[in-house]
């Protein structure tokens, strides 16, 4: 679907380098308190520093390990820390991973979770810092969840309150409206513009790691929809587009015959009578919260996914996404019956769906946009202003991807995408070109 509305606010680049420093320092305060306190502080711990009065937020994982009365503290951003505590307050030193120091923390303990600020940085930067615990999943294992939507949303936005929170395994049954804000039943439930079914909270997932979301049912749950009646102009030659002349009568209303597995126009022109489409639904909406607070409309996409568009993101299709803010912030929507690559006329088969989906996390590592996988491809996403831009970054992501996983050098990797490479143009008629190179599983297999 078109995005009509453009991005509510401009783009903020991600900045991996988080306050590692500030972080590091969280430990060795829960460490001194652990130590007067209660030696049941070992685990995982989620901590957020925030800079210029919260303006700007990092987050990183923390791994605590209590032997005897000596406590030690792991980051992602591997630094080091000594603390103390002075009756009920805590003084902490952090030391970055050459072992130099880097700031000052103090904090203290309070209904289970940490808290504190402190100064950090050659420039003694002023932050706040607060830790939570990972919560654990339920004992018995992954679930299976039903969650019918009441409210949806037009944007993609971390500032939005979690409709559920689950856990990596679990897995989600639900739906979602057309792109114009209809149900199932025809009825009205929400402004147009590509509503969002969501968001769904990850427990455990942070900012660096990567998020599984795999669509294991999809249905079409009514049946009628509605398309575009014409090219739009980014597609097509200035020439050609000032001349064409549409008809004003034509109907793009479609009759979708789920039985049958077909869709044909509801009122056809006389040499479309007989034309028939293919019924393959997908999903065109799937992404996660933007970085820092950003707010994008649902018809933008980006690294963190959004409106792709991408016809072959239906039933069976396992997507990797990149993490921006804690839990993730997953949405979904857009459902169409059927869709020619690029979405060409802007709208393409929309309807209403039903859909499962389970999640899961990679821990740690970070893709650097979308990829995904079926049964028959690996794919990776380039996402950018021009077609050149978004097709050197999904070559670049899928070059990446060989090289991680099957340890190719470059020279290698040359040679396999050389020969066998394959591009998709997903989407051309939203803010941003959505690009796709893939390559067979059955090339891959090759490979040890």
């Amino acid at each position: 679907m078109r995005d009509t509305g453009g991005n509510l606010r401009a783009h903020a680049r991600y900045n991996p380098g988080m306050t590692g420093h500030a972080l590091v320092v969280m430990l060795a305060c829960s460490a001194a308190w652990a130590q007067s306190q209660s030696p049941d502080l070992a685990g995982d711990w989620e901590f957020t520093i925030s800079r210029f009065d919260g303006a700007q937020r990092d987050y990183t994982r923390v791994k605590i390990e209590v032997q005897g009365d000596k406590l030690t503290a792991t980051t992602t951003r591997q630094m080091k820390m000594e603390g103390a505590v002075r009756g009920s307050s805590l003084e902490l030193k952090v030391f970055d991973r050459d072992g130099k120091s880097a700031g000052t923390l103090t904090g203290a303990i309070s209904g289970g979770q940490l808290s504190g600020e402190g100064t950090l940085g050659d420039d003694k930067q002023q932050v706040k810092w607060i830790a939570r615990r990972e919560p654990k999943p339920p004992a018995g294992g992954a679930r299976t969840l039903q969650f019918v939507p009441e409210k949806f949303h037009n944007y993609f936005s971390p500032l939005i309150p979690p409709a559920l929170h689950i856990f990596p395994g679990d897995t989600v049954e639900t739906k979602s409206v057309d792109a114009g804000g209809r149900d199932e039943k025809g009825v009205r439930r929400s402004p147009g513009g590509n509503p969002l079914t969501g968001p769904f909270y990850v427990e455990g997932v942070m900012p660096g790691d990567t998020l599984v979301v795999r669509i294991n049912r999809l249905r079409l749950n009514r049946d009628s929809a509605e398309s575009g009646d014409g090219i739009v102009p980014t597609a097509l030659s200035p020439r050609y587009y000032k001349d064409l002349k549409s008809e004003k009568d034509f109907s793009s209303e479609w009759k979708l015959d789920r039985e049958r597995g077909v869709a044909t126009l509801a009122k056809p022109s006389e040499r479309l009578k007989n034309f028939q489409v293919k019924l393959k639904p997908m999903l065109g909406c799937i992404g996660v919260a933007p970085p820092q607070e950003s707010v994008f409309r649902s018809g933008y996409l980006g690294p963190w996914g959004g409106n792709m568009d991408y016809n072959q993101f239906g039933e069976g299709v396992t997507l990797y996404f990149p993490v921006f803010q804690p839990g993730a912030l997953l949405f979904i929507g857009d459902g169409h019956a059927a869709q020619g690559d690029g979405e060409l006329t802007g709208d393409a088969l929309e309807t209403s769906t039903e859909y499962s989906f389970t999640v899961d996390v990679v821990r740690g590592k970070s893709v650097p946009s979308p990829r995904a996988e079926n049964a028959e491809y690996r794919m990776a996403s380039g996402i950018a202003h021009s077609l050149t831009e978004a097709l050197q970054q999904a070559t670049t992501n899928l070059a990446q991807w060989l090289s991680d996983d099957y340890k190719l050098n470059a020279n290698e990797v040359a040679i396999v995408l050389g020969t066998s490479i394959r591009y998709d143009v997903a989407e051309v008629v939203d803010p941003e070109i959505h690009v796709v190179a893939k390559i067979a599983k059955n090339v891959l297999g090759q490979f040890n």
